[in-house]
């Protein structure tokens, strides 16, 4: 029995080497096609979406759990900013010195072994499949108000379609509680008990981009580049315009009389600038990993801080706190000042925009889930190449129906928070390697190095713990929904992942001794 417990702990925490890392990625079967505009495009195309479009209006003006930060919002952005300059600082160095994919997962079966890197890679789903939960919702709001804009042309019933077809249960029985409407007059139900609700513009954008990655990670970015454009063109344009109709006294009182709103408000906006590390995820398909990673992570999160705060200063400047709107706080911003038209244009920029982080956040979930795959944690079958296309068609397709499944029943402010929990974890877990590989691997070539480390990574871990704990005594509701996935996660290695890599190491003895 001792033995047996023994041989559990040993494998448990039984590491893969760098060396065979690097070797798994220089044989992989994944196209590589991207460079450094490419990484930055993936970038900014995954960081500057809902968080600024959709986040940023429940940061300000708080919401049921949470009190709000008010035009201290900037001071919130620059927490965030900060907690991620040393985390992306770690990813920097760990993603040079190994270029495979997985990001996070990969680099913690290097320096903690397999079972934290399971746990850490069922930790990124909250980060990239769940968060892209978020995404869709919120796409489909700005979808809704770029049809209203063709009101004049278009049909009634395709303006106004009906709401159970743009939300989930939850938020169609809080909107009915909201306006003292009876939720059985605004929803089919199927044998008189199953309420149908169905965000049907959410499932149609996913299964697009689906298959669009399924074509390839080349045209995936050239996608991506053209959305970023048009986003970036209409935020810039936001900027300069929504400018000249700053009135200085909305930003008094800038901080709020509850400070625990602005810690607050760094937690929820840290949501705008997750997927930096997304880039961390295509290295297996980048030309030349080593130069360009770093340059792609840093570069990615100096351009959108800058954005980000401008886009908050203008904001808060334009519109008082109490009239800020929650939904799409930057179109209407534009209406409030009487900018229907330019309203109609930032609506098509949040498409764009949303498109964008739908397509890398997908791209992320499929990589991260290959290189589970390829570990044996879930099934050989599931990370099946396209013989034509050259990607994981069958990962994909996982992928996306994960987040269509999980979008029926999960609302855009529960999984935004859940996403939060997942990436801050990752980010503890990334900033630790750092420290680990500092000790154990000293002297293996670094191409890009944390400055005056440990003090950066320890900062990078302080930071995130500080705003976990503060989360999850906080947010009530999400902390429960983050602690069962943890247990699902736990469950789902106990009783598979475990013995599946058992079955593998008996299959590489026996096909070594055979040779």
């Amino acid at each position: 029995m001792d033995l047996d417990i023994k041989q559990i702990c040993c494998n448990i925490f039984k590491k893969k080497s760098m060396d065979e890392l690097i070797s798994t990625g220089k044989r992989s079967e994944l196209k590589k096609t991207l460079n450094v505009f490419d990484l930055i495009v993936i970038g900014i195309g995954a960081v500057v979406g809902t968080g600024i479009f959709t986040i940023i209006g429940t940061a300000i003006t708080g919401s049921s759990e949470s009190a709000g930060a008010g035009p201290a919002i900037v001071i919130s952005m620059v927490l965030a900013a900060v907690a991620c300059v040393f985390s992306a600082l770690c990813y920097s160095e760990i993603a040079a010195m190994i270029p495979v994919a997985g990001s996070a997962y990969t680099y913690t079966y290097a320096t903690m072994g397999e079972f934290m890197a399971w746990m850490v890679g069922w930790i990124l789903m909250l980060e990239y499949a769940i968060g892209n939960i978020t995404v869709a919702s919120a796409w489909t709001g700005y979808f809704v108000q770029f049809l209203k804009g063709f009101k004049q042309y278009l049909p009634d019933f395709v303006i106004n379609f009906p709401l159970w077809l743009r939300f989930d249960y939850k938020t169609m029985s809080a909107w009915c509680n909201t306006y003292g409407v009876d939720i059985h007059d605004k929803i089919p139900y199927i044998f008189g008990h199953i309420p149908v609700c169905v965000n049907l513009p959410a499932v149609v954008i996913v299964l697009i981009l689906t298959l669009l990655l399924i074509r390839g990670v080349k045209e995936s970015t050239r996608v991506a580049s053209i959305m970023v454009g048009v986003n970036m063109f209409m935020i810039l344009s936001f900027v300069i315009v929504g400018a000249f109709y700053v009135k200085p006294e909305h930003w008094t009182p800038f901080f709020p009389s509850d400070m625990s709103g602005v810690i607050m408000g760094a937690f929820l906006i840290f949501f705008a600038y997750i997927g930096f590390d997304a880039i961390s995820t295509t290295a297996e398909e980048t030309e030349n990993p080593q130069r360009d990673l770093p340059i792609a992570i840093l570069g990615t999160l100096i351009i959108c801080t800058v954005l980000y705060v401008c886009v908050a200063l203008v904001l808060t400047g334009i519109v008082p706190i109490e009239r800020i709107d929650i939904q799409a706080p930057i179109a209407h911003a534009m209406s409030y000042i009487g900018k229907d038209w330019f309203a109609g244009l930032i609506s098509v920029g949040a498409l764009c925009a949303l498109t964008s982080v739908l397509l890398i956040y997908q791209l992320g979930t499929t990589r991260i889930l290959y290189a589970i795959s390829r570990d044996r944690f879930l099934p050989k079958s599931w990370r099946l190449i396209h013989k034509k296309y050259r990607t994981p068609h069958v990962m994909t397709w996982i992928s996306g129906l994960i987040v269509i499944l999980c979008g029926l029943f999960m609302d855009l402010n529960i999984s935004a928070a859940l996403c939060n929990f997942g990436t801050f974890t990752s980010f503890v877990i990334i900033c630790v390697a750092v420290l680990i590989l500092r000790k154990t691997d000293p002297n293996r070539a670094r191409p890009f190095k944390v400055p005056f480390c440990p003090w950066f990574p320890i900062a990078g871990i302080l930071i995130c713990g500080i705003l976990i704990a503060y989360s999850l005594n906080t947010l009530k509701t999400s902390s429960m929904y983050f602690a069962l996935w943890l247990l699902v996660g736990l469950l789902i290695y106990v009783f598979y992942g475990y013995g599946q890599k058992r079955i593998e190491e008996k299959g590489r003895i026996v096909k070594k001794s055979a040779d």
